[in-house]
């Protein structure tokens, strides 16, 4: 990885062909074959890639019903958790306990940034972290039994933490998600049986909004996997937003001048966290062109469409101030698009723009990388580096 954050990911020509090679780094494989002529491809590891905008938007809204319906956050072991509606409901729910609970934790945010990060944090797990305490009681309320809050801290520390999951054998994790379904599962029957007898009451964390928007009838296992999406979406996926934005400024001198949420959104531009979106079609039909049927597999790869150069000016550069002015109708979709688009986007933008600020203001931060990204999972993580941050007024004394 170059040490700017720039062009990375760019193998050569001659790169790998074939099912092995996107597996092994998916991301690499389809960039190398990304062909702006032909942004819609079917790719040589069998899938059919979509680079361009619109066809993006069209596969993701599915407003011609060609797609099997889906729902990434909402996706479970046995099926798309439903119906519809609990969706609905689960995503409003959960957006006003988490804009509740910023607000009324936002004055922690520098305080928490100064206990987490200095004089010096490693990343991309330090970003992780100090979103799990800032949102801790959202999480697990502070009356929630003690079984419960240690699960969630296993889970964080063994599955959302960058490459945590790899070390630990196939068996460990089985036995790990057993134990960590029984714990949760457990604690979804009581608060049912609590609410049963006293009466629906304010959900006081997102546990509670899992198990009252869920409805009386769906299976306490599918509740632990909604659940459990909440703390990859939230611990997970902010916390690699955040490293992504911290990593970035602190490779391009200047940056931390900018805008915080130009900051957010260019990091969010050149890396999504979610950069693929499969999509299975049930009917015939031609996308931008190419034929489409229901045995291939549909995917729309959001970290090209952020590089699309046809739709962005230097679309492979760090520049925050390209957002100082609204763009119309952008290539840029790190929540998805259409129905089910991310519920919490709003907050999430709010609640990255208040940390970055807390981070860069005032502040001295210079970061260095302790080895090469990992090829990339569902979620794009940041590679590994340090980050040393000093007050200004520190590191004008030391001077």
């Amino acid at each position: 990885m170059s040490p700017t954050g720039e062009g990375e990911h760019r193998p050569p020509p001659d790169a790998p062909r074939g099912g092995a090679a996107f597996r092994r780094d998916p991301l690499a494989f389809l960039t190398a074959e990304f062909d702006t002529s032909r942004d819609v491809w079917r790719s040589a590891s069998g899938r059919l890639c979509v680079a361009n905008p619109q066809a993006a938007r069209d596969v993701l809204s599915n407003r011609h019903e060609y797609f099997r319906e889906t729902s990434d956050f909402f996706h479970t072991r046995r099926r798309v958790f439903g119906p519809r509606s609990a969706q609905i409901d689960i995503g409003r729910a959960a957006r006003g306990l988490l804009r509740h609970h910023l607000e009324a934790h936002r004055a922690d945010i520098p305080r928490l940034v100064d206990e987490a990060l200095t004089p010096a944090s490693t990343w991309p797990d330090a970003g992780n972290l100090l979103v799990r305490e800032l949102l801790r009681t959202a999480l697990v309320h502070p009356d929630s039994p003690a079984a419960l809050s240690r699960a969630v801290d296993a889970v964080i520390e063994r599955a959302v933490l960058s490459g945590a999951r790899e070390h630990h054998s196939t068996l460990s994790r089985a036995v790990f998600r057993r134990r960590t379904m029984r714990s949760i599962t457990t604690e979804i029957r009581e608060r049912r049986l609590a609410g049963a007898t006293t009466g629906t009451t304010a959900p006081r964390d997102l546990l509670d909004i899992t198990v009252s928007a869920g409805g009386p009838t769906a299976r306490p296992a599918e509740l632990a996997e909604v659940y459990l999406s909440f703390l990859f979406a939230t611990v997970g996926s902010i916390g690699f937003a955040l490293g992504w934005s911290v990593y970035l400024v602190g490779t391009h001198p200047g940056a931390e001048n900018a805008e915080p949420g130009w900051i957010v959104r260019e990091a969010m531009r050149l890396w999504p966290v979610a950069w693929m979106f499969a999509r299975t079609p049930e009917k015939e039909h031609r996308l931008a062109g190419v034929p489409v049927a229901p045995p291939d597999q549909v995917d729309v790869c959001t970290y090209l469409v952020h590089r699309h150069p046809a739709y962005w000016e230097r679309p492979d550069e760090f520049v925050p101030e390209r957002w100082a002015q609204p763009i119309r109708d952008p290539a840029f979709m790190p929540f998805g698009h259409g129905p089910h688009t991310c519920a919490g986007a709003t907050v999430t933008m709010s609640l990255l723009e208040d940390l970055v600020l807390a981070v860069v203001r005032h502040r001295n931060l210079s970061v260095e990388l302790c080895g090469e990204a990992a090829p990339p999972g569902p979620a794009l993580a940041p590679p590994r580096f340090t980050m040393r941050l000093r007050h200004s007024r520190d590191s004008a004394e030391g001077r």
